[in-house]
């Protein structure tokens, strides 16, 4: 069985709205995806190694994993 045959098949059972609702998306897909369509593409930053450098103050202090004062009534 072809797609095209067994797309007529599944139009055949369908209710005249599930047909309308077909038609609405058919055309949609024929708008945006369709060949004579130029593809839109997006230009893709690069990516730059060592932007953040400096931002992070290391060593981390000692109390670094201790829950914070604002959170307690959350925590008990």
């Amino acid at each position: 069985m072809t797609i095209d045959t067994e797309i007529t098949q599944t139009l055949e059972q369908m209710p005249t709205s599930l047909k309308q609702e077909l038609l609405h998306y058919a055309k949609y897909l024929m708008a945006n995806y369709s060949a004579d369509a130029p593809p839109q593409t997006q230009k893709l930053k690069k990516r730059r190694s060592g932007i953040l450098q400096g931002t992070f103050v290391l060593p981390l202090p000692d109390d670094f994993d201790e829950p914070l004062e604002d959170f307690q009534e959350y925590m008990s």
